[in-house]
């Protein structure tokens, strides 16, 4: 049998509640007050660093130490019409991707195959921003969550903008996730490609598109970081602009949790 189970504003979990949402309330001052003016100059200064700004981006390349090996002569090499269907056959069978073996690698002739210093170094300064804005959005997210009255029916307009804050904190704080996963596709694609650069060394356009990709995530890196610093503007503007409606959502409230 199901019953009712009363439940009292004055009870102990409402003043827990009451005690978490004035503890980080504090924090949120903190947070839009100081915190994110400061990683916008931080950021902005960033952005000014010759790290950043490479102008010719053959400069952030990084050697392939892979040599081509010597042509190796096959003797009687069989071209005849049965041969050829017989390949044929084996390919439309799926059997196998290509008709080249390539080069079997046993061990990279300078030991392991390096990434990228010059974006590995970037990437290592980036990625620290990128948690640190997906924390801040997690913590000012859940403040205004706590601060969203019950449901009633009309004098809703501040709880439309709490809640639009709430929409656009959670797609900031997607779009920093993407960006680490971003990072993440880049060394995955890179290194596919120089494992095709070790099986197949005498293909040279193995070794362009790995230039290519170091040249693009090195574009993407700069962008991220120009988009961190926005977000941050963003949200300090949106929050600072609707403060008192996002503490205060409904003018019959009493309470200032703040």
């Amino acid at each position: 049998m199901v019953t009712d189970v009363a439940f009292s504003p004055k009870k102990p979990g409402h003043f827990l509640l009451k005690q978490k949402i004035i503890q980080v309330s504090s924090t949120i001052k903190d947070l839009v007050a100081n915190f994110f003016p400061k990683k916008l100059l931080e950021l902005d200064a960033f952005l000014k660093d010759p790290a950043i700004n490479i102008t010719e981006l053959k400069d952030i390349h990084s050697e392939i130490n892979l040599t081509v090996p010597d042509p190796i002569l096959v003797p009687h090499l069989h071209d005849g019409l049965e041969t050829q269907n017989a390949k044929k056959r084996k390919l439309e069978d799926g059997g196998e991707e290509d008709m080249v073996g390539g080069t079997k690698v046993f061990v990279m002739p300078g030991g392991m195959m390096k990434s990228n210093a010059n974006l590995v170094d970037l990437i290592e300064k980036v990625k620290p921003e990128i948690r640190t804005l997906i924390e801040k959005c997690n913590t000012v997210k859940m403040w205004v969550q706590l601060l969203i009255p019950r449901i009633e029916d009309g004098n809703n307009f501040g709880v439309s903008i709490q809640e639009e804050t709430v929409a656009e904190l959670r797609t900031v704080e997607g779009e920093a996730a993407s960006y680490l996963d971003q990072i993440s596709r880049y060394y995955i694609t890179r290194a596919k490609l120089v494992s095709k650069i070790a099986k197949y060394p005498h293909v040279e356009d193995y070794r362009r598109t790995v230039t290519e990709i170091d040249e693009k995530e090195y574009i993407s890196l700069k962008i991220i970081v120009s988009e961190l610093r926005n977000q941050y503007v963003t949200l300090h503007d949106m929050i600072l602009k609707n403060i008192e409606k996002i503490k205060r959502p409904r003018s019959s409230n009493a309470e200032a949790l703040y």
